[in-house]
Order: structure tokens, then sequence, then C-alpha cells
């Protein structure tokens, strides 16, 4: 092995072409509690033990067509394998720059009183995890390990409409509680894969099987619908009324009109804008065939705040949109503006083959996860 600094164990980046591919910065905190972790429960993988070697080093592979050399780069989460019965997890810290929240918010709606509610998308919380060493104290929520919303594409107009859906839905449940996200965005809005991939798939390359030795695979949203969830309560808050103002607090999208001035707002309006705008941004400004949802839209997303409809009547409203929508309709697929033509007439024949049997094995034109 070449020579490299080391910390109990660990060989970290140098600046020499060796070196690449194994702890980045954000690594070196999770693998030196990889002990504790493991003594609390979970299993962090081989990259992460105290006496893991590259195997490049040995095999002279590249690293990045090896498992142990998938590097996960996010600041505060860390995927694991719950020892007892080897779920894949996802460990997050508790950062105290968020201050009590985010943690309290979470327990709120994994606590026995919420967490059975059909409405209720928030990501379960499993567990918490309590470190300890000499000169800090840190908690780690779990939190089963999920899929970006859109990782798999969603493929049919009826799959978009049972997404939308449940993402309204959950913003109804946390509405209602007092509880406003914030931050209601598109790297937030993730989808249990349990069931879509029954055989797991890799936490860095998500495309690959568990072992990276192959491809991840799946079954599509209409033969096994997904739960979607929404993480991340970082920015969250719980307010006495949804008539609370706040100062704003930007997150993944931007773009709200009442965050340019830097006054107080109602932050239950801008949850409304980030729902109606990442619908805008992902499905009708890049999609064919989402005209239907352009006058919603453009009510979710008035720059006046107080003149956007609670998510009450943007639920009731897309229930009429998508009763109007045929069964035909439902079933096409989606296909993007900017992709070229032989490609959508590709995807629309593909899709014709999955309806037939679709239709024969009676799967609902609206995957619905609750039947």
């Amino acid at each position: 092995m070449p020579a490299s600094t080391a910390t109990n164990g660990f060989a970290y980046n140098e600046s020499n072409d060796r070196q690449a591919g194994t702890l980045v910065m954000t690594e070196r905190w999770w693998g030196d509690r990889y002990n504790e972790i493991a003594e609390r429960g979970y299993k962090l993988r081989p990259r992460y033990h105290p006496q893991w070697e590259p195997s490049w080093f040995k095999t002279g592979k590249d690293f990045y067509t090896v498992e142990d050399g998938q590097a996960t780069i996010l600041r505060a989460a860390m995927d694991a394998t719950r020892i007892r019965d080897g779920r894949p997890v996802m460990l997050k810290k508790v950062l105290l720059s968020d201050g009590p929240h985010e943690l309290r918010i979470n327990k709120l709606f994994s606590s026995p009183e919420h967490s059975r509610e059909r409405d209720n998308h928030c990501a379960p919380l499993l567990d918490v995890i309590e470190l300890s060493t000499r000169f800090e104290s840190q908690q780690l929520m779990v939190f089963p390990l999920l899929r970006p919303f859109n990782q798999p594409r969603i493929q049919t107009f009826g799959e978009f409409a049972a997404f939308f859906t449940q993402i309204c839905e959950g913003i109804q449940f946390m509405h209602q509680r007092n509880v406003a996200h914030r931050d209601c965005t598109a790297n937030n809005i993730m989808f249990d894969s349990s069931k879509m991939y029954p055989k797991g798939f890799h936490p860095v390359k998500i495309d690959r099987n568990r072992n990276f030795k192959g491809t991840a695979k799946a079954y599509t949203r209409t033969q096994r619908p997904p739960r979607y969830y929404f993480i991340d309560f970082g920015l969250s808050r719980q307010y006495t009324s949804r008539d609370a103002t706040d100062e704003p607090l930007r997150g993944g999208d931007k773009s709200a009109p009442e965050h340019r001035s830097g006054r107080r707002c109602n932050p239950f309006h801008t949850d409304i804008y980030y729902i109606g705008n990442l619908i805008r941004q992902e499905f009708v400004k890049k999609c064919n065939g989402f005209e239907f949802m352009k006058d919603l839209i453009t009510s979710m997303t008035q720059d006046n705040p107080a003149e956007r409809p609670p998510i009450e009547e943007v639920l009731q409203e897309f229930f009429r949109i998508r009763a109007s929508l045929s069964k035909r309709k439902l079933r096409s697929a989606i296909t993007s503006k900017n992709a070229p033509k032989v490609l959508g007439i590709f995807r629309q024949a593909r899709q014709s083959v999955r309806t037939l049997r679709y239709v024969v094995s009676r799967r609902p034109a609206i995957p619905d996860p609750y039947t």
C-alpha cells in the first residue's frame, strides 16, 4: 500500500494519483465512528471499516468500477445496514445549526399517533442513535433508504397523477398540524422503493445492485406502486396557526417571489409555491402533454402569496382534473420536449406493450400503493 496520511487505519486523499478514490473529507467523521455505530446496531459499508485497504491497490482496477471505491459525499448523511435484519437505512446527523426543530418534527410525525395515518408522507424515523466520545455527543437519525422521486423517471400520466396526489396529501397532512416544511423542493421528495426494487440497489450508484456487480432490477411504478415521502425537516417549523408569519428561509428553490424583499412572510403560502414550481420546472416545461396542469400551477405560483390556494383547494381541484383525464391519457407515456422524435415514438410503442399487460392484469391506470 502506498504511503498515505493515516488515522485509525484509514487511507485519506492525497495529491498523488494512487490515492484517488480513498476517503474524502466528508467521509472521515463516519469512518472514525465505524465501531461505535456498529455497537448501536448499524453497519457501514466496508469502505469505512478501520482496517479497510482499497481493493484496487491489489487488483489494479479503476476505483470507480468497484464497490469499495464508491464515496458518499453528503455532508451530514451516510448509508448503512441495520444489523438485525439487513434493512438498508440512511443515517443523518442532527445538526446543532438546525436547532431542535428537525428532530422534534421527525419524532412528531413518526409517533404512534401519526405514523400509520395514510396521508402522512413524512419519511419515517426508525431510530435515534446516541453517539458519545470524550469531546462531543452526537445524535444520528435513522431513516429507510429511499430513492429520489424521479429516478427512475415517472413514465405515464397516471403515475404522475399518483405522485402529485401523494405529495399534496403530505403537505395537507403537515399544514393541518400547523407545520410548514419550508423546503418541499425536488431534492427533498423521495420514494420507498422496497416494492419496486425488491432486491435493493446500491446507495451511491443507484442504478447498480447492492453488491455493485450488475444493474439493479426493478418493476415499474404501475406494477409496484410506491409511496412518496418528504425528507429534511431542518428548515421546518410548527406554528400556532396557519396564519403565522416568519423570516424567510431559502432552501433548494430560491425563486419564491416573497423572498425577494426579505420581509416576514407566511411559510404555508410558500410551501404551495414550492410544490407548484416543482411541477412547472420538472414536468410542464420539460415534458409534452401537461397542458392540463397549467392553470392550477399558475394559481399555486402567483406572485402574491395570499392569492395562492390553500392545499385543501389544490387537492380538490386536482381531483377534478384527474377525473377528467381519459384512461388512454393516463396510460400514455410521458415524453421529453427535448428528446429526438424517434425516441418519443419508441417510448410510446413500448408503453403500448406495457399498457396491454397492465390491462390484462387489471393494473389501475393511476397506481395506488394502498391497495
